[in-house]
């Protein structure tokens, strides 16, 4: 069972919705500990000082600023604490705006939001307000010492907490190097073709069907190694070339997934899928 990483509330006017704060997600993240290769013993990273590699300990070490290289500011703990905005348990609505008006390069991470104690009829009137409206809030809120800006909403029956980016972070194209140019306008034809590959993809999302491949594979030599096997290493990927002429590729690629179809709808499992869209 989940815990909530904050509790305080959405402030909706003069109405105040208590509200818990969920993680939406739980990191299969593989980690792995270096290890001295003879003997496998565990290794210790080691705080040390880069002009005369003395170890330094955690009370002898501050904050430093570089302004220029190998020139510092030094800042306090109890300096940055003096600007760390005020802890606050107000989600602080400040704008309702249509959901596909904001760019989703601006989302960070997401959380649940979960009403608490004695909330749940002023949650779901705003919940419900929200997908009746169409819009999404805009507010703001203080966690772990930082303010942040979020979005807040509807997801299924829930209410999702999104933080943001700050216009300033996201990095604009116009500071990106070889970006097509304004003469790179592909023909007729070729975006015909490019259309037909796009119809051929085309499918209803669903999460499910697509998993983590490189950490199952991990896994896997992992527990055969754990149980004694010896793994060959497998042969590297084939790297795709450079596309010399845009047209035969597309061509090949139109006849690739024909053939593709073909085989699927002669194979059994094509037969019987069939089978049952008749019945």
């Amino acid at each position: 069972m989940p815990r909530p990483l904050w509790s305080g509330a959405i402030s909706f006017g003069l109405v105040n919705i208590p509200v818990k704060l969920y993680n939406t997600v739980s990191k299969k993240t593989l980690r792995f500990h270096q290890l001295r290769k003879g003997d496998g013993c565990r290794i210790r990273l080691k705080k040390v000082c880069s002009t005369d590699g003395q170890e330094v300990s955690g009370d002898q070490i501050v904050k430093g600023y570089e302004i220029a290289p190998e020139r510092y500011v030094v800042i306090s703990a109890e300096e940055l604490e003096a600007l760390n905005p005020k802890a606050s348990r107000s989600i602080e609505i400040e704008d309702f705006v249509k959901l596909d008006q904001i760019d989703p390069l601006y989302f960070e991470q997401t959380y649940y939001l979960v009403p608490d104690k004695g909330a749940a009829k002023a949650y779901s009137l705003l919940l419900a307000a929200m997908k009746k409206t169409g819009k999404v809030a805009i507010a703001r809120v203080v966690l772990r010492n930082k303010q942040y800006l979020t979005t807040i909403r509807p997801v299924g029956g829930a209410m999702a907490l999104s933080t943001l980016h700050f216009a300033d972070e996201v990095i604009k194209q116009e500071q990106l190097a070889d970006l097509p140019a304004a003469d790179a306008i592909p023909s007729a034809r070729e975006l015909a073709m490019a259309e037909q590959i796009i119809e051929s993809l085309t499918a209803d999302f669903n999460i499910e069907k697509y998993h983590d491949e490189y950490r199952h594979q991990v896994l896997d030599l992992i527990e055969r190694k754990a149980e004694g096997e010896t793994v060959v290493a497998q042969p590297a990927a084939r790297e795709p070339g450079k596309v010399v002429d845009l047209m035969a590729a597309l061509e090949a690629s139109l006849a690739a997934m024909k053939n593709k179809k073909s085989a699927a709808k002669t194979s059994p499992a094509g037969k019987e899928r069939r089978k049952k869209a008749r019945a």
